[in-house]
């Protein structure tokens, strides 16, 4: 029997099942980010710093999960190759575009408080049947973004006591507003990104190929959107309404955007 058949133990569709196992940076970026936030929470050394390194490690972490989820879910829809090239580890460095997936994001957030969309996972569409699995692979990665966001809003939804950890639950608003506004930007129509990728699949051929051009700058076509005042007013007037709407305290995780830049 050959080496790499499907239901040979240790392989799982014809991969080896080391494909699947979450890589050293990426336990390291938890390690991190559980570390971060015990120092956080105890006020322990430079308190703006262990914020900073919580907040970040953290967002790395969505960051890679995001991706993940993308790329699990091409798996299962018939993609295996994903898990060939490493996106099914975990590891950020296994990115398509590990600048756009992690650089770009994480300076995004420490000048802009925004939780930028990241760059890709590379899915062979051709590998996958059916418009609506294209759909749900691109659904994957924001879905984590909104399921953590709701679960970053529960301790202030439950009315959590701030006071005496401040610095701490700054840091986790924060991070929920992040998630937040990841949200919304993934699942904008924009070509090229996630919300434009979901609806593709369902456009006529006419504008499909509309959209096939357009797609190599979503990410120009995103910031020329933002960098609009109207548009940047009604962007962030809605997240601030979503975020009210889930219970998130503006003025903490501003104070928590305040604490990261440990700097100034």
């Amino acid at each position: 029997m050959s080496h790499d058949q499907p239901g040979r133990a240790g392989f799982v569709l014809g991969v080896p099942r080391e494909a699947f196992r979450p890589s050293p940076i990426f336990l390291a970026l938890v390690a991190l980010f559980v570390t971060s936030g015990v120092l956080a929470w105890n006020g322990f050394g430079n308190v703006r710093l262990d914020v900073f390194l919580f907040v970040v490690s953290g967002w790395l972490v969505s960051l890679c999960l995001h991706e993940y989820a993308h790329a699990i879910v091409a798996f299962r829809a018939g993609d295996t190759n994903v898990a060939h090239r490493g996106y099914l580890t975990l590891n950020p460095l296994k990115y398509s575009h590990p600048v756009l997936s992690i650089v770009l994001p994480v300076v995004v957030v420490l000048l802009g408080g925004i939780g930028l969309p990241g760059g890709a996972v590379w899915v062979d569409r051709h590998r996958i049947p059916g418009r609506l699995k294209h759909s749900l692979v691109s659904l994957a990665g924001p879905a984590t973004n909104v399921v953590f966001a709701l679960a970053l809003v529960v301790p202030f939804a439950v009315g959590v006591d701030v006071g005496a950890r401040l610095e701490f639950w700054a840091g986790v608003a924060l991070l929920a507003f992040l998630q937040l506004t990841a949200s919304v930007l993934n699942l904008m129509p924009v070509p090229g990104l996630d919300g434009g990728n979901i609806i593709q699949p369902w456009l006529s051929p006419k504008w499909r190929r509309g959209y096939d051009i357009m797609a190599p700058f979503g990410f120009l076509l995103l910031f020329g959107l933002l960098w609009n005042p109207t548009v940047n007013s009604w962007f962030f007037g809605g997240v601030f309404a979503v975020g009210d709407l889930i219970g998130l305290p503006q003025a903490l995780y501003a104070e928590g955007l305040r604490l990261i830049r440990f700097w100034s």
